[in-house]
């Protein structure tokens, strides 16, 4: 089977436009190689997700949702490595590994099963010989709090439908005010990936 195909579109390109926030990390820097720390142990990695730091989000925001998307999965939908919700609005930071369980979280956080299946970070992890893909590290700033376990009970894929498909509604009643969409690649076919930070 050929993985050749047309590169995806930026998928937040495509969402209603809202203000931009400003968002860092010590782990990882836009358009530089994904460090081996963060990639998926399925291929070498050490599967931790990344330290992220935020700043200037908007009047209103209640909480935080953190994800992070694979538009070039070869899928029709892209692949969701990571979705965190009900991040406290008071928290503006996440340390290296917050993604490994809900307990990693500040409290009220939890996250969403991912397209691993998992309620957890997963790394990346292009399928060998593909073209390398883009990871997409985003913070949104929700004006809701308390999409909490219960509200999700009935499938974690309402969280993560919603997000997918329309990248501004939570439960219909969080609405995204700001995000910001840095893109990390990485590709198996580069082994000079930690080189190039």
């Amino acid at each position: 089977m050929s993985l050749d195909r047309k590169v995806a579109p930026n998928p937040y390109d495509h969402l209603p436009p809202v203000p931009e926030f400003d968002v860092t990390s010590d782990d990882v820097v836009g358009g530089s190689m994904t460090p081996m720390a963060h990639v998926h142990d399925s291929a070498g990695g050490a599967n931790r997700s990344p330290h992220l730091r935020w700043s200037g989000a908007p009047e209103g925001t209640q909480s935080y949702v953190v994800t992070c998307f694979d538009p070039d999965a070869p899928t029709p939908s892209g692949f969701w490595h990571w979705v965190a919700v009900d991040i406290p609005a008071d928290v503006h930071e996440l340390a290296q590994g917050a993604g490994e369980s809900d307990a990693a979280l500040p409290d009220g956080g939890f996250h969403v099963r991912t397209d691993f299946g998992t309620a957890a970070y997963g790394g990346c992890a292009p399928p060998e010989g593909d073209m390398p893909h883009r990871y997409f590290f985003v913070v949104h700033a929700v004006d809701h709090r308390g999409h909490g376990r219960g509200q999700v009970a009935r499938g974690d894929e309402q969280v993560k439908l919603r997000l997918a498909g329309r990248g501004q509604r939570l439960h219909r009643r969080g609405n995204a005010l700001a995000r910001q969409a840095p893109a990390l690649p990485f590709g198996r076919r580069d082994r000079e990936r930690e080189q190039r930070l």
